[in-house]
């Protein structure tokens, strides 16, 4: 992980210790190293969290928030979508592109 392998990416993210486009240097370590643990427990991320990010990374901001929030992912992306157009995220279609995958599959 990263700070002497004690705090997942997403602990770190919540913490503002590093960015999101930081991920790509965490699941290299992941190859790296010799941990014991799946790569979306290396990252801080439930399985259903990270299927969501691997079939679309934009996704990763609405993950995060979801563990700030201490929500499930679908409620981030729905409350997202109930926003006022100006206040949504960048990608709101996608986001919700990725919630009806989610439930299409019964991970939500």
């Amino acid at each position: 992980m990263y700070e002497s392998e004690k705090h997942s990416f997403i602990e770190l993210c919540m913490d503002g210790k590093v960015l999101l486009e930081e991920i790509d240097d965490f699941v290299d370590k992941w190859h790296e190293s010799s941990q014991d643990v799946s790569l979306h427990e290396y990252l801080g991320m439930t399985w259903e969290e990270y299927s969501a990010w691997v079939a679309e990374p934009d996704i990763l901001p609405f993950i995060v928030t979801a563990h700030v929030e201490n929500k499930p992912l679908a409620v981030v992306i729905e409350q997202n979508n109930n926003l006022p157009l100006a206040a949504r995220a960048d990608s709101p279609k996608k986001a919700q592109m990725i919630l009806d995958w989610l439930k299409s599959k019964g991970k939500i």
